[in-house]
């Protein structure tokens, strides 16, 4: 009788354990030293729920926040420890490491600006990359890496996608901020922002940050180089670029995949984008 109770208590005592066992880690304060903006970056990252129990290394999801947030948005409000343990539990999405870095410190967003004085796209292939993937347990090959971010961070999905096909399987922008529709949009817009650029640089800058640029002269040997997923809801502001955008895959004949859902450009919408967004680069990572 004692021996069962003992066994019983060693039961109770052990299910909590193996509860916490099946659920991945969130960490949203993490940083580095960055030499290419002189300062601290914060970021935050996802590791599944068997990373600390196997030595074997994880392919890898870089999910970019939007304007307003920073590293900690997709886990305070994108809920991805949640979703990502159902996805992975449920087999839609296989064991990978997410990583969310800030990119609302100094200035806002995911590009060079047009002065170079600030270079965040340079930091992020440069020392971002390289220092995230020397110190978890990353596959570093492009099979095993893809990118996805909202609204800014659908903008940065796009460009780092569009200036990298070497480094990404996958690219999943939702409800994206895809950049100017025009060269004389861009003139407007960039003027605004830099009064002292000249035409030279507008365009120049233009053709290096407008989804739709990239896409018309994108060559025909990269037309395969990476899986495109683009989500955006019927009510967003910036569903008349994403349109734009999948027409412009169209006529280019660049596979991809394009979904319009009931939605606007909120928490709710993205929350329900990500589990198919875990799924799509799930696919990618398991298909070569």
């Amino acid at each position: 009788m004692h021996i069962k109770k003992a066994i019983l208590a060693v039961i109770i005592f052990l299910i909590p354990c193996l509860l916490i066992a099946q659920s991945g880690k969130v960490s949203d304060d993490l940083s580095m030293k960055s030499k290419i903006l002189k300062a601290e970056r914060k970021y935050a990252i996802y590791l599944p729920p068997d990373y600390e129990t196997s030595q074997r290394k994880y392919p890898v999801l870089y999910l970019l926040h939007g304007a307003g947030d920073d590293q900690t948005g997709w886990i305070q409000f994108g809920e991805v420890l949640n979703i990502a343990d159902k996805s992975i539990k449920e087999g839609s999405a296989t064991p990978m490491i997410i990583v969310m870095p800030d990119a609302n410190t100094g200035k806002r967003g995911y590009f060079n600006d047009i002065k170079g004085e600030w270079k965040y796209e340079d930091f992020f292939f440069e020392e971002f990359m390289p220092f995230i993937e020397k110190k978890y347990r990353i596959k570093t090959d492009k099979r095993y890496r893809a990118i996805s971010g909202l609204s800014m961070g659908g903008g940065g999905t796009f460009m780092y996608a569009l200036h990298h096909p070497e480094l990404f399987s996958a690219a999943c922008p939702l409800s994206a901020s895809v950049g100017p529709l025009s060269l004389p949009d861009a003139r407007v817009s960039f003027k605004n922002a830099n009064p002292d650029a000249s035409d030279v640089q507008i365009e120049s800058y233009y053709n290096r940050h407008s989804a739709l640029a990239l896409v018309e002269a994108m060559p025909d040997t990269q037309k395969n180089a990476i899986r495109w997923y683009i989500d955006c809801g019927d009510g967003d502001r910036l569903s008349e670029g994403n349109a734009l955008v999948h027409i412009a895959m169209k006529k280019k004949e660049i596979p991809h995949e394009y979904r319009v859902r009931d939605g606007d450009h909120n928490w709710t919408y993205w929350r329900e984008s990500l589990p198919k967004v875990l799924e799509f680069v799930s696919a990618s990572f398991r298909q070569f």
